[in-house]
């Protein structure tokens, strides 16, 4: 028959824990830090979103004196028409904060009024991230409301959304 050998006492005592703590991991440090909402200010920028009709616009702003940039091109040069310019601007007219940001807009899809109006709508929401005073004014100018009207889809057996083929009865 074997036997088994009995244990020494140094086996059956548990191993000391170490005192000193392992240093925190990077990972381990940001996911303690607190959750920060969309829009709110991360570094020098301020974020907002805007989308009009299959337009879509990223706004940031940041502190400056006016510069208005939509895809790394002026405002100016890339609205042709004086009303889209005015509608992209909207936001800071009615704020008057016109000489106190910088704005970069990145805009794809639609076409040029969806886009002017997609950068309104994401400059007003940057705004309001930015300063909370801003709400009351930009929601009185109907600013931060989004339009959600879309091109209504073709049908089948029709030339379009409601027009029909022609008709002859003889």
């Amino acid at each position: 028959m074997s036997e088994e050998p009995t244990p020494t006492p140094e086996a059956t005592t548990p191993a000391p824990e170490p005192t000193a703590q392992a240093p925190e991991t990077p990972a381990a440090a940001t996911a303690a830090q607190p959750k920060k909402e969309p829009g709110a200010p991360s570094g020098p920028y301020v974020w907002g979103t805007g989308r009009r009709k299959s337009a879509v616009a990223r706004i940031r702003i940041r502190p400056g004196d006016g510069k208005f940039v939509i895809n790394k091109r002026e405002l100016d040069q890339y609205f042709c028409l004086d009303v889209h310019r005015a509608k992209a601007r909207q936001p800071l007219i009615v704020t008057d904060t016109i000489k106190s940001y910088d704005v970069f807009a990145n805009v794809a899809g639609g076409g040029t009024t969806g886009q002017a109006d997609a950068v309104s709508l994401g400059l007003a929401r940057a705004l309001v991230a930015a300063d909370k005073q801003h709400d009351r004014t930009l929601r009185e100018h109907n600013l931060l409301s989004r339009d959600p009207r879309k091109v209504e889809r073709k049908k089948y057996g029709q030339r379009g959304a409601r027009r029909r083929f022609q008709f002859s009865k003889r």
